[in-house]
């Protein structure tokens, strides 16, 4: 078993099409797949990564955008220490439709859930229907985290994992996060050593994320 000091579990959101499957598989398997079928229910994947001299497992489900679905959907936000919120910049609709998908990620995760908002396609800019700044300033708005990928190109979906990986690293050193409490989406790893070198704010701190 691949040794780890910490596991974050992830839930990848947004409408059909967007490309959150191929957000992932670019993600966990370095390519890209040109045409998938829908996503029926969840999908799932994982891969390691490295923050703040620490590896970190990526526990990643893919959700199925459609409404049918939405019910499935939504138990996976409980548990879930990160979002990545996906809109397709060719298509003005699942912008549109990021105000549902956001009550939703707010209404069933815990309250200190690190969300990502993700504008794809960015190798589409002759077809993009949403700025960058309108992406930009819904973010703000709301306290996300933002940036442009491509799943094609692979642009930028390294950082997005990372990035949010980083967020929720953050807060399990200041405390935010209780490592205790798996509820938050957090749990330690095999790795003796990650649990040696836990800060104090974590490791006292009574505070729960839920």
């Amino acid at each position: 078993m691949a040794s780890y000091a910490y596991l974050f579990k992830y839930i990848i959101i947004g409408d059909t099409g967007v490309g959150k499957s191929c957000l992932l598989l670019q993600f966990t398997d370095n390519r890209f797949q040109p045409t998938h079928d829908l996503t029926i229910g969840v999908e799932f994947g994982a891969r390691i990564v490295t923050v703040g001299n620490k590896r970190i497992k990526l526990q990643i489900w893919d959700t199925a955008g459609q409404e049918s679905f939405r019910s499935i959907t939504r138990s996976y936000y409980r548990g879930a220490a990160g979002a990545l919120l996906v809109y397709d910049i060719t298509r003005r609709d699942t912008f549109d439709h990021l105000a549902t998908w956001l009550e939703d990620a707010r209404k069933y995760s815990n309250p200190n859930i690190t969300i990502m908002l993700i504008g794809n396609k960015c190798d589409l800019a002759a077809k993009r229907e949403v700025s960058r700044e309108e992406g930009e300033a819904f973010a703000q708005e709301n306290g996300l985290f933002f940036i442009e990928t491509s799943a094609k190109t692979a642009a930028n979906v390294e950082e997005a994992f990372v990035n949010t990986a980083q967020d929720i690293y953050d807060k399990i050193q200041t405390g935010v996060l209780d490592v205790t409490n798996e509820s938050c989406g957090v749990k330690t790893g095999p790795t003796q050593s990650g649990l040696a070198s836990l800060p104090s704010a974590a490791t006292e701190s009574n505070r729960g994320c839920c």
